[in-house]
């Protein structure tokens, strides 16, 4: 991702008067007493986008910390959220659309001017936002951070950015190879939607569907947790939707879901479908011999797969070990699974020292995380191609650990939030070529969910699904 100089901040831009403690994620900023901002939505827009271009902070993170900082709510609040999201998500277009009417390359452009332009932008290309209110809101905040002088500049560039449609901009900037025309249309790094497009194999005519669904606000996702409430109680309690594949997923427009009372009670979570399919994959799985209740989720923080593994475990009497080597995302295990049967050991998973003779096992590694863009707005312009090599290596050491953490007969499931080939397939078929796993036909494990491919394997899709890119694929040890 592109960054401007600077950043440009001075002590009465829209933030006037709110102290910043210079943190990563998060509110990351003090509660005192302020003056309410004439623009509070923009406002959380423009100090999101600051967020991520100063810090590297995620936005799903500060976004929501900002809205109850200002006591945004209701439309407004629904509008920063798009604002927010959406700019983060559209950075690539945003900044050549703007470098070509600025006439001169984004990292020329100061910091803070740079995001109030993305801001406009964004508003202007793809919001039905008025062209004037876009383009006053923005000036007035660069005449208010920067003086009249700046303020003139940003008042420039956006009246050249209204100069053209989207589809005009889209023919004027996009690269000529159909995929790149894509990935500049849907705002995606060529690279994504070509390794997108490599997953698909002989369905890569539905590149265009999928990079749309990708770019586009996902619904919220819910989990009931089995033995508190079922999917159809928390679909009546919340006013959501029941999910079409997950008997305990629970669908909602928007929203805070943190402020639903199943949430806060731990009756429920926020988990995409495609996340609990995959857990349900592991506890379907057909082994050979009993299945002795000792389970273990190998790559288990933040602790979502590992709630749903324990609540299900807790039916029948069994147990899950829960392996997380950072200290305070092994926390967030923890807490997590309060009440439930899961023990969390902070080890590497690696070299977990754990006794060998798991039933089942899910490895859900580390990844570049890119079936999971549509929820992580900023991700898709901070992940290069050059992560690639250290991940698959981490990736293959965790399952060839998981594979000897295995009783012959048990099964483990290897999933991704990512459906690179590198990361998924090819993961895969290097461990059944080196132990001998029998890899399972892991769509019987997903009962009701169609277009899954053509197996062994199963590979779920934002257009297809509803879901995150999860890929799965479940592998038995001969006994």
């Amino acid at each position: 991702m592109a960054k401007g100089r600077g950043s440009g901040k001075r002590a009465d831009g829209p933030g006037a008067g709110r102290e910043r403690s210079g943190r990563g994620s998060g509110s990351a900023r003090t509660s005192r007493p302020v003056r309410t901002p004439a623009d509070p939505a923009r406002t959380v827009a423009l100090e999101t986008l600051r967020a991520v271009r100063d810090r590297d902070a995620y936005a799903n993170l500060v976004l929501p910390g900002l809205l109850r900082e200002y006591r945004v709510e209701g439309r407004d609040a629904a509008l920063a959220t798009e604002l927010g999201y959406g700019a983060c998500r559209a950075l690539g277009v945003l900044d050549a659309v703007i470098a070509d009417c600025a006439g001169r390359a984004i990292d020329e452009i100061d910091g803070s001017l740079l995001d109030i332009l993305r801001l406009g932008t964004y508003q202007l290309l793809r919001t039905r936002v008025e062209p004037h209110a876009a383009v006053h809101t923005s000036v007035e905040f660069a005449r208010i951070e920067s003086g009249s002088g700046r303020a003139g500049f940003v008042n420039a560039v956006l009246r050249r950015v209204t100069e053209r449609s989207p589809r005009e901009w889209i023919e004027r900037l996009a690269p000529g190879d159909p995929i790149g025309r894509l990935a500049f249309e849907h705002a995606h790094p060529v690279w994504i939607a070509q390794a997108f497009a490599d997953a698909l194999g002989a369905d890569a005519g539905e590149l265009s569907d999928l990079l749309a669904a990708d770019d586009a606000r996902p619904l919220v996702h819910l989990v009931a947790r089995p033995g508190d409430i079922t999917g159809e109680e928390l679909a009546l309690v919340t006013g959501g939707e029941e999910g079409r594949w997950s008997p305990y997923a629970v669908y909602l427009d928007g929203g805070d879901p943190g402020a639903l009372e199943p949430v806060r009670e731990g009756m429920a979570a926020v988990q995409d479908e495609g996340s609990q399919l995959v857990a349900l994959a592991l506890t379907r799985a057909a082994l050979h011999g009993d299945d002795g209740g000792r389970w273990l989720d190998l790559c288990a923080g933040p602790g979502g797969k590992t709630v749903l593994l324990g609540a299900l475990a807790d039916i029948d009497g069994y147990r899950v070990d829960a392996v997380e080597p950072a200290r305070h995302r092994a926390e967030l295990v923890r807490t997590a699974t309060k009440g439930l049967p899961v023990q969390v050991h902070i080890v590497d998973g690696r070299d977990s020292g754990l006794a060998p003779g798991y039933d089942r096992i899910l490895v859900d590694a580390p990844c570049t995380g890119l079936g999971a863009l549509r929820r992580r707005p900023e991700a898709r312009w901070r992940r290069t191609p050059a992560d690639i090599a250290d991940l698959v290596t981490l990736q293959r050491e965790l399952l060839a650990a998981a594979w000897d953490l295995l009783r012959p007969g048990g099964v483990v499931v290897y999933s991704t939030c990512s459906p690179h080939l590198p990361e998924t397939v090819a993961v895969v078929a290097d461990t059944v070529r080196r132990t001998g796993a029998e890899q399972l036909d892991t769509r019987p494990l997903l009962p009701g969910v169609t277009g899954l491919g053509a197996g062994p394997a199963v590979q779920l899709w934002p257009h297809r699904h509803g879901t995150d890119a999860m890929f799965a694929a479940a592998l038995r040890k001969p006994v």
